[in-house]
């Protein structure tokens, strides 16, 4: 009985296989091929010097992303047949093989893979990189049923496969900062907010204006800008600076934002932020680099 139970627990968890995998890549080259920034993601990345310049990157990626999207949906819609299976093998046969290549010959460069990640290439992109190749070997090497029939005949061990698959999707395939920000404002309302009031106003934590910050109608005008998490932080005549590095237009850019050193969320007013994009090149501020979006609460943030 052990035997049988254990047996098809191992078909539920490989007809599921097919499932995560197409949604993943269903995704991913939705990503690539509809993003609004196909440009920003190929930009200062290993696939232009691939291709030759930033406009056959931006080609390139469309092609990679119109082919996931192909394989997505062998996966989905066949996925019992080995062919799925060999596809995806093949298409994280060939993410492996750009890495390691990119890896070699300009190190220092991202992969401009869907994560977006603004730094040389690491564990992370080979992993998501194995990830398909090894969901493509699954596929290929086991018979199990359709995932339409395995979920209502295993809808526990369904869930839990599921589970795991999406956790490991969102710590490979996401920015750290779009799963720490949310913990962080947890811990903050089950701890309390550090603005809360009761320390010393000229000792505001840092932490405490990054949270503040990013409440802040300035930040959400720097966001499509902004590609990293703080990278620099001062207090200067009673303003705290709080730096990140961005990309604006195929070019790397600083985000600099300036607020009040002490504000806290007791004030009755809230507090101005002032923001400046700077050409990383130049060295000069970019003018007109933000959306105005002043007239979207009644207090003008951006300044």
């Amino acid at each position: 009985m052990t035997t049988v139970i254990s047996t098809a627990g191992a078909g539920t968890a490989a007809a599921m296989v097919p499932l995560a995998l197409g949604v993943l890549l269903a995704w991913s080259g939705a990503e690539k091929l509809l993003g609004r920034s196909p440009e920003r993601q190929a930009a200062g990345t290993a696939l232009e010097r691939a291709c030759g310049g930033l406009r056959n990157a931006v080609r390139a990626l469309r092609a990679v992303g119109t082919a996931e999207l192909a394989v997505a949906g062998a996966l989905l819609a066949l996925p019992g047949q080995p062919v799925a299976g060999a596809a995806a093998g093949c298409l994280g046969a060939g993410f492996v093989g750009y890495l390691c290549w990119a890896k070699a010959t300009a190190p220092e460069s991202s992969c401009g893979c869907t994560a977006r990640e603004d730094r040389p290439i690491g564990p992370r992109a080979f992993l998501r990189a194995g990830l398909v190749l090894a969901g493509g070997a699954v596929v290929t090497g086991t018979a199990g049923p359709p995932w339409w029939r395995a979920i209502p005949a295993a809808p526990l061990t369904s869930a839990v496969v599921l589970a795991v698959c999406a956790a490991a999707a969102a710590l490979l395939f996401t920015e750290p900062d779009s799963y720490l920000l949310p913990l962080r404002r947890f811990r903050l309302h089950l701890l309390g907010h550090p603005l809360g009031g009761d320390g010393d106003p000229g000792h505001v934590p840092v932490e405490a204006s990054v949270e503040l910050l990013e409440r802040s109608l300035a930040w959400e005008a720097a966001s499509g800008i902004v590609r990293s998490g703080l990278q620099e932080h001062w207090d200067e005549d009673g303003w705290r600076f709080l730096l990140y590095t961005g990309f604006r237009d195929g070019t790397a850019a600083s985000v600099l934002f300036a607020l009040d050193a002490t504000a806290t969320v007791d004030a009755t007013a809230v507090p101005a932020v002032r923001v400046t994009v700077v050409d990383d090149v130049t060295g000069r501020p970019v003018p007109d680099a933000l959306p105005d979006l002043s007239g979207r609460r009644p207090l003008p943030l951006v300044t």
